[in-house]
């Protein structure tokens, strides 16, 4: 009896033990599969750090998008640009409201965030580590997404106000923009033109809203805003308190040209906003988007697909100006693989 029982259980765990060694197989079968269906290795997305390849290990399961201040045109674009690329690119994204371009910038560099807004004029500084990033030193951590549409510099006062030149602005208080932004660069560059310095001036750096809510409580002379138009916080500005843009005058637009060629000839067509009917003489830059190098080209490909193929979806006015053929239009930094593919395919040059 002793015997049979033995017997019973040394049979019984013989095949427990076949079971558990068999189930260990088809684990170590089923990991196996898996790990090389996703690429091998520890590189699970098969991607590196080049921006060459589909599914990259080093992509950010969401995607931020780093914008500007909530009163200006990259704020909602953004919005709409996140919603897009959410439901077209297999990937969450968000719009964040940031200082605008140069620090659009940095926050590419530290990875904060992924994809950002910025204008042409700020990507060529960035890339060649001058002006505003002379401490940072050159900066390649983000690459060309495509171009966009024309900002404009915008210099609001109220419609009251006896400022009608620049010139015009020696000793009153003047808003620049956020520091270290885009808007702050034009803002010299264009006093520059007409003998003045910050210093001459009694400046203040204020974001779109701020500087607009500061006109209208009679806390500010004028603000200097470089935005697409018609830009959010004017026309709520020219709602309630009304405004006046001051133009720039021709020969000091060919002055600014000739120095800073990043810059075009603008004229802000009557009625843009509705306290300033007639037109408006100025300059403009490119605003573009930017992306981190290090994503893959797969998934930076998708993302430009989700948004050039709903350039009529983005919710604001501004995204009728944003055009598959001119994507490249200003572009003068590298323009990432995957991006690149895409206008590849479309025949954008």
């Amino acid at each position: 009896m002793a015997n049979e029982r033995l017997f019973s259980e040394k049979k019984t765990g013989g095949i427990h033990l076949k079971k558990r060694s068999l189930l260990l197989s088809l684990t170590l079968l089923l990991t196996v599969s898996l790990v090389t269906a996703c690429g091998g290795g520890g590189n699970a997305g098969g991607g590196n750090t080049g921006g060459g390849s589909a599914g990259g290990s080093n992509d950010p399961s969401q995607l931020v998008i780093a914008t500007g201040g909530t009163g200006g045109t990259y704020y909602p674009l953004g919005g709409g640009m996140a919603d897009h690329i959410t439901k077209n690119a297999g990937v969450t994204a968000t719009a964040q409201s940031t200082g605008a371009s140069a620090e659009n910038v940095r926050l590419l560099r530290d990875k904060q965030a992924d994809i950002a807004f910025i204008q042409n004029d700020i990507a060529e500084y960035a890339v060649n580590g001058t002006a505003m990033f002379e401490q940072d030193g050159k900066i390649d951590a983000f690459q060309a997404l495509g171009a966009l549409y024309d900002e404009t510099i915008q210099i609001v006062v109220s419609a009251d106000s006896n400022i009608n030149s620049v010139a015009d602005l020696k000793g009153k208080r003047v808003s620049v923009g956020a520091p270290g932004s885009g808007t702050e660069m034009n803002a010299q560059q264009i006093l520059e033109a007409y003998g003045l310095k910050f210093e001459d001036t009694q400046l203040q750096r204020l974001s779109f809203a701020d500087s607009a809510k500061a006109i209208q409580d009679g806390q500010l002379d004028a603000a200097f805003q470089t935005a697409g138009t018609p830009t959010a916080a004017i026309t709520e500005l020219a709602a309630t308190k009304g405004v006046k843009i001051i133009p720039i005058d021709a020969d000091k637009i060919d002055a600014i040209i000739a120095k800073y060629p990043f810059y075009v000839k603008t004229v802000i067509p009557g009625n843009t906003y509705q306290t300033v009917p007639d037109e408006i003489a100025t300059v403009s830059v490119k605003s573009m988007l930017v992306i981190r190098t290090d994503l893959s080209e797969d998934l930076v490909y998708k993302v430009t697909k989700a948004i050039f193929e709903n350039t009529d979806k983005l919710g604001h006015a501004k995204a009728k100006e944003i055009k598959l053929e001119n994507a490249l239009a200003g572009v003068s930094v590298p323009v990432h693989p995957g991006a690149k593919k895409y206008f590849d395919e479309k025949g954008v040059k």
